[in-house]
């Protein structure tokens, strides 16, 4: 919220380094609908956030986003991409750090 208003700008998605481990071995109807997720993560919409750490989660069927959200540059970062197996794995390496 911006001064009390509902803040209803367009979000810019970027992606960090390595986000498509696992994304880029995904058949192309999978890659369709998870893209069209992240098009759509654009739109001004409330991210859930993860249990104490700075990262949110979409999910997409059995398949989940992981990223970032810059509030103030209006930003969300992409780090992960994979199913949910590939993402507990991935999320216990990523807050070991």
């Amino acid at each position: 919220m911006l001064g009390g208003k509902l803040d209803l700008r367009i979000w810019a998605v970027e992606y960090h380094s390595g986000w498509d481990i696992y994304f880029s071995k995904f058949d192309s109807e999978t890659k369709r609908r998870i893209l069209a997720k992240i098009a759509h993560m654009k739109q001004p919409l409330f991210a859930r956030g993860l249990c104490k750490s700075k990262y949110c989660v979409e999910e997409v069927g059995q398949y989940r986003i992981a990223f970032i959200q810059n509030e103030v540059l209006h930003i969300k970062e992409i780090h992960f991409v994979g199913t949910h197996k590939q993402y507990e794995k991935w999320y216990k390496s990523a807050t070991d750090l």
